[in-house]
Parts: structure tokens; C-alpha cells; sequence
């Protein structure tokens, strides 16, 4: 039985989406307060005893001259991708939300392997379009991401298992007195800062204050603000999430200021720590380019993500279900046209 919740439902859905491998921090109902120029809703599918058996936490962004919506469900759905039967009835239930908002179009992007044929056969029968780019970037999650599967493995056994390289740099952040804070959101400003400082050295937008505070507001005890201090002044900072045995480096920052004290390294190794301790299974690094040229841009983030040494994944990209064909043409041109224009 397939159910749109309402708002006070969603301490149910919560707990299944903590507690299920495929949750995550972008599907928990809390993102819904990040997201707060989007409108949230949440898609269940109940087994014979009533409890949630799949779940899909949903975007909704309404386009107001065209009269249509768009559903976007972050890193969705929770669910056992192997059970067809269970996918397709919380298909049908998400059928039933796009009906009540005249959405053109559905879209998902669940951290499916690229080389995942059967989940890719699945999605395909129940009408969905794959899209996918050669970077990672072209789709709004990346498409590559880079993991350390922590496996159970002590502080001591994954800092061993660290590149000779990375383990030295980590040292020297030590040896030269660096500290990792974590912090709360008086630093934010600084913070921003050294954010801008990254974003136009590294050709990226950064995102205001403003979103970083929704961020840590609204995931509370899952979300937490690093800040790396040399000297007694903030060089670096990081927004890690922990949530669904997952620890995610979301945003991180350096300034161009004693980077040769390597406190990149440190602020990553703490976050590390953090999974450690609090018995997550997972390291998510996030996005890197999957142009892994040397003289590439991106180069340099993959350099710095792979001395930890974990594992780089392919991910198949965006799943898309178009219920309105024409009205999906004309955004997509519209989007063209608008990324066009930036670039000029």
C-alpha cells in the first residue's frame, strides 16, 4: 500500500531511513528545512503489517509559468532495489504525487553503480531515462565519488592504511601545532570566507551564509562545522554530515595562507575519526571528476582524496520519468539558453 505522509508522520520515516543501507542525509525530511525554496513530501510503501518497507523523500519545485513541478528525490529512494515488485508500487505512489502537482517530470539519482545492469533493466521497464556525463558534474549529485569502506577497522589500523605521503602530511599538520576544531556557527563568517577564497581559485560558486546555517540548524547532532586554526587563526573548515552509518564530507575550504602545513590533511583525518567513533560504515569523500588526466583541473581533488586510500565509484547518474514530454523539452531548452548565457 503506497501513502503520501503527512508532516506528522515523518518521525516514522526518519527512523526507517536511519536505520535502512540505502538512507542518507539528503533523503531525511530534515533536508526539507535546507531545501526551504523547494516544497518537501514523502512517498511510503507499507508492508501486510503496516510498517514502511520503501521510501522516497521528494523535492518539489514548482514553475509557475508553465504550470508544472518538478519532483526531485536527492539520492532516492530507500528501498531494496532488487524487489521490481516493491519499486514499481512505490512508483505508483509517486505517479500519484506528480498527479497532484501537474509534475512534468520525476527524477532520481540512488547511488547505483554504473556497472549495475540490473537495477539499470529495472528502471528502464518502469520507464525511466538514464542521463550521465563523462566529468560527473553534468548531473546535479556527482556521478564519481570517492569511499573509504571503514569495515570495522580501528583508528590505528585505517591510519596505517593511509598512503606513506598522506600519512606524512597529516604529521606535519600535527608537528606544526595545527588544531581541528569542531565549532559552532560564530565561525560560520570565517568560514564563508576562506569558502570564497577556494571557490575563485578552484573556478566554483559558493554558496551563502545563509545555506550553511539552514545546513547545520536543520541536521542538528547528523551535521557538524571543522575548522582547521594555525597560529590561533582558521586556515580551513569543513561541513561533515553523519547520518545512516555514513559520514559525508559535504563542503570543505582552504585558504591560500599556510598551505604548508598541511592542515587539509589533519581536518580530514579528525572527520575520519568521526565515522570511527561513531560506528559508521562508511567515508564518503563525495564528488571528484572522472576525468582522471593529470593535467586535468579537477586532478588535484582526486590526488588529495585517493591518499587516503579508499576506492574510486562510478555511479550511473540521473534516472528520469517525463510524464509531460513537450513541457519537458521547452525547460531543458530553457536551461540550455540559461547556461549558455552564463558562460558569456
Amino acid at each position: 500500500m503506497t501513502e503520501i505522509l503527512r508532516p506528522e508522520q515523518y518521525e516514522e520515516y526518519e527512523a526507517f531511513c536511519k536505520s535502512h543501507p540505502r538512507g542518507g542525509f539528503t533523503q531525511s525530511t530534515r533536508w526539507f528545512q535546507v531545501k526551504n525554496n523547494w516544497k518537501g513530501e514523502v512517498v511510503v510503501v507499507r508492508d501486510a503489517a503496516g510498517k514502511i518497507a520503501a521510501g522516497c523523500a521528494v523535492l518539489v519545485q514548482k514553475l509557475p509559468v508553465i504550470g508544472a513541478a518538478l519532483l526531485y528525490s536527492p539520492r532516492g529512494p530507500v528501498c531494496d532495489l532488487e524487489n521490481r515488485a516493491l519499486l514499481k508500487e512505490l512508483k505508483s505512489g509517486l505517479d500519484q504525487l506528480a498527479k497532484k502537482y501537474h509534475a512534468y517530470q520525476l527524477k532520481w539519482d540512488p547511488e547505483v553503480l554504473a556497472s549495475d545492469d540490473q537495477t539499470a533493466q529495472t528502471m528502464k521497464e518502469l520507464g525511466f531515462s538514464l542521463f550521465a556525463g563523462p566529468e560527473g558534474f553534468e548531473t546535479i549529485q556527482a556521478r564519481f565519488n570517492y569511499h573509504l569502506f571503514l569495515n570495522g577497522r580501528s583508528e590505528e589500523e585505517l591510519f596505517q592504511n593511509l598512503t606513506q605521503k598522506t600519512r606524512y602530511n597529516v604529521r606535519v599538520a600535527m608537528k606544526h601545532g595545527v588544531q581541528v576544531k569542531v565549532v559552532g556557527q560564530e565561525y560560520l563568517d570565517d568560514f564563508v570566507r576562506i569558502m570564497q577564497t577556494t571557490g575563485e581559485r578552484d573556478g566554483f560558486r559558493v554558496r551563502p551564509k545563509s545555506y550553511f546555517a539552514r545546513m547545520l540548524d536543520a541536521l542538528g547532532e547528523h551535521a557538524r562545522l571543522y575548522m582547521g586554526f594555525y597560529e590561533g587563526s582558521p586556515v580551513c573548515g569543513a561541513i561533515a554530515t553523519n547520518y545512516a552509518g555514513k559520514t559525508c564530507y559535504v563542503y570543505g575550504a582552504s585558504d591560500n595562507v599556510y598551505r604548508n602545513v598541511m592542515p587539509n590533511y589533519l581536518m580530514q583525518w579528525e572527520m575520519i575519526r568521526w565515522a570511527v567513533q561513531t560506528g559508521c560504515t562508511l567515508y564518503d569523500f563525495q564528488g571528484v571528476s572522472g576525468n582522471l588526466d593529470e593535467n586535468g583541473p579537477m586532478y588535484g581533488l582526486y590526488r588529495f582524496k585517493k591518499g587516503f586510500n579508499g576506492q574510486l565509484d562510478e555511479y550511473a547518474g540521473e534516472w528520469n520519468y517525463t510524464y509531460r514530454p513537450v513541457i519537458g523539452k521547452l525547460v531543458d531548452l530553457a536551461m540550455a539558453i540559461r547556461e549558455k548565457c552564463k558562460k558569456h
